[in-house]
């Protein structure tokens, strides 16, 4: 977790050294907050599993594993613990000092840091999702998690901080190509059918197959399948990996509309742009990384011909044919969303003048709830699952042509599918071998040289991991 990308987070995790608890950074990158930590681990790019399950191993060697929390609050018990403990059996501190570059005695270290503490939080960065191996990084981190009884209790668990402002809140009402509001997924026919009535439209117009990722919007709009696209509070030309495809899906769209506040690097491929709305310019609410709704007041009005961007969507959707119910205020908005989202069915705007409120929070009387997980786990069986997963070496590797792996983040540069000018700067912050580079400035857009290939779980983008080669002019 970088500092400079979640500051707010970095912040308490400051706060916990100067009172003098013990800090864990893993990160292939120097980073200030290296400087707050008692050991800092650092792999080289591509292999987080290899160090997890590292880790893992060491802790089951010496006897760090909570058993009663496996055996009361772990579905199958020990049994799945002894598949989980056989795969890990070759992930010695020296096998995994050699695939990573951490010395032994770090590893070591760090196992005994994070295991025998009574308490221990783990924040994670992009970092760890932005890979094809994403899904099983978490899944390791997970299996560190349910061995050592570090979750399900106060002050324990797993802190995942989102990139950008109210991320978390718009996923949480719904904006996803495979759940509905509450993360329910689209599968689900009892509750489409409860959502059909709440809005107020034909049940089998709710398609129960997943949507495209943004990613796969692209690579289906290249290949000619969209037509075209409405983007919102988004900057694909800077956000999106290997941009080269981007902008070609992009330009060979027949209509791309883009609702921002300023001028973007999208917006330039736009055949309209509509003015939006700056949080500052309107009423709703925001969701902290740790499940809070808080309330977000209207301090001036939209300049110009500015509009609030529900309103600009409501009224699309009217002259499209398909008006929405003519909602007075935000108010009643947020009414809708709490029908149709289990998690926040008791919150209201009249109790959010009251205060902040975490989901869950299922009736108008309950309190909220600031821990996750303290009875039960939310699956069908209400138990936490092991997922053992091997290291497997990714398919970006280095060769005689590209012989660096960049690290993108918050130099002529080239890969296998582009190239830009910037400046570089020799530093031991990052590994021989390996480069970092910041990716939003549009003088140079680092994704240009990043590839698009999905995670097959979460269907995110490896971000972290690209061949590059430098040369200078």
């Amino acid at each position: 977790m970088e500092m400079a990308t979640f500051p707010i987070t970095a912040t308490y995790v400051k706060r916990a050294a100067a009172k003098g608890q013990l800090i864990i950074v893993v990160d292939p990158k120097w980073t200030p907050l290296v400087r707050y930590s008692t050991v800092w681990l650092q792999p080289k790019l591509g292999a987080d599993i290899a160090l997890l399950n590292g880790l893992v191993h060491i802790i089951i060697k010496n006897g760090w594993i909570d058993r009663r929390f496996i055996e009361e609050r772990v579905e199958g018990g020990m049994e799945a613990f002894s598949d989980l403990e056989e795969l890990v059996t070759r992930y010695t501190p020296e096998f995994v000092s050699g695939i990573t570059g951490v010395p032994a005695e770090n590893l070591n270290l760090a196992a005994r840091l994070y295991a025998t503490s009574p308490t221990a939080m783990i924040a994670t960065g992009m970092g760890m999702s932005q890979q094809v191996t994403g899904t099983h990084n978490v899944f390791c981190l997970i299996n560190m998690m349910l061995v050592t009884g570090q979750v399900g209790r106060e002050r324990c668990g797993i802190n995942p901080p989102r990139g950008q402002n109210n991320v978390q809140g718009v996923t949480d009402v719904g904006c996803s190509p495979v759940n509905c509001p509450g993360y329910i997924p689209v599968t689900d026919d009892d509750n489409r059918r409860k959502v059909a009535k709440v809005w107020d439209v034909p049940y089998e117009s709710l398609s129960p197959r997943p949507g495209l990722t943004t990613v796969e919007i692209m690579q289906a709009a290249y290949k000619g399948k969209i037509k075209g696209i409405f983007i919102m509070g988004e900057n694909p030309m800077i956000s999106d990996p290997n941009l080269n495809h981007t902008e070609e899906a992009l330009n060979r769209m027949e209509f791309v509309v883009v609702q921002d506040i300023f001028l973007t690097e999208t917006t330039r491929l736009a055949d309209v742009v509509l003015p939006a709305s700056a949080w500052g310019e309107k009423e709703g609410t925001f969701v902290n990384s740790d499940r809070r709704v808080l309330r977000a007041r209207k301090a001036v009005e939209c300049p110009g011909t500015a509009r609030i961007d529900w309103r600009v969507i409501h009224e699309l959707s009217r002259r499209m044919g398909k008006p929405m119910p003519d909602y007075r205020d935000e108010s009643e908005i947020f009414d809708e969303i709490a029908r149709v989202t289990p998690i926040m069915a008791g919150i209201s705007y009249s109790r959010l003048e009251e205060g902040s409120i975490q989901w869950p929070c299922p009736t108008n009387d309950h309190p909220g709830t600031p821990t996750l997980y303290l009875e039960r786990f939310n699956t069908p069986t209400g138990r936490g699952r092991l997922f053992p997963v091997d290291y497997v070496p990714q398919n970006e590797f280095t060769d005689s042509e590209y012989p660096l792996m960049l690290n993108s983040g918050r130099v002529k540069v080239e890969s296998r599918r582009g190239e830009l000018e910037t400046q570089v700067r020799i530093s031991e912050e990052v590994l021989i071998g390996e480069v970092f580079m910041p990716w939003h400035f549009t003088e140079s857009q680092v994704n240009r040289l990043t590839r698009d290939e999905l995670d097959p779980y979460s269907r995110i983008a490896p971000f972290k991991l690209s061949a590059v080669r430098i040369h200078k002019i």
